[in-house]
């Protein structure tokens, strides 16, 4: 087991998706996002909607990580060959051996792919297996209605609703708190993650194939 070494380039890939970490030039690569897709945004702490936007985006992505408490990642989608989106790793509290998994995004061509759980797959198998950490948790809008499906269909208990805990671009907001622990992972979520995976990445094949 390891503690994050915040100047090592961990890459975490399977046969559908590859995560490297967040580069000053990746940039070019995202900003798309940001001119094209203003939705992305809606209960974003953070909205990286227009180039001014993303620029401050990116530039806290990499304060916090200069900081050693966040590691983002840039989304490579290996089926479509295009990058995705964006997630991280924040939160970092090696005294506590947890982390935060969030700030996580894909424009609207990359959702309801399996993308995102096979993310998360690689995601939870580092943060347990790699670093070894007993906690890993989630955050969202209380509001955000589809991110909390997303993190309840990988796995995730609610622990319940942090009220007005913090500020927002439209003011204060209600924050949903929701968890794995290690040993849910080992036990049933990594397995069940696992198949939901590959039931995904079939049925988009066969979509593409059609």
């Amino acid at each position: 087991m390891e503690n994050i070494d915040f100047d090592k380039s961990y890459i975490l890939e399977n046969e559908t998706v590859q995560l490297r970490p967040l580069k000053e030039g990746d940039f070019d690569l995202l900003v798309d996002f940001a001119n094209t897709e203003p939705t992305l945004w809606e209960y974003s702490l953070q909205p990286a909607n227009g180039i001014e936007n993303m620029k401050k985006y990116l530039e806290a992505a990499f304060s916090d990580k200069s900081n050693k408490t966040s590691y983002p990642f840039i989304v490579y989608d290996k089926r479509k060959k295009q990058f995705a989106g964006s997630t991280r790793f924040y939160d970092y509290q090696q005294k506590h051996n947890t982390v935060q998994l969030g700030y996580t995004w894909y424009g609207k061509d990359f959702q309801g792919t399996g993308l995102n759980k096979n993310c998360k797959f690689l995601m939870l198998q580092f943060a347990f297996e790699t670093l070894g950490l007993d906690r890993v948790e989630f955050r969202a809008d209380n509001n955000n209605q589809r991110s909390i499906a997303a993190m309840k269909s990988i796995g995730c208990t609610v622990e319940g609703v942090l009220r007005n805990n913090c500020a927002s671009a439209t003011g204060r907001r209600d924050s949903i708190v929701l968890s794995i622990l290690k040993k849910e992972w080992f036990d049933s979520v990594k397995e069940s993650l696992n198949k939901k995976c590959a039931i995904e990445n079939e049925r988009y094949t066969n979509l593409l194939e059609k």
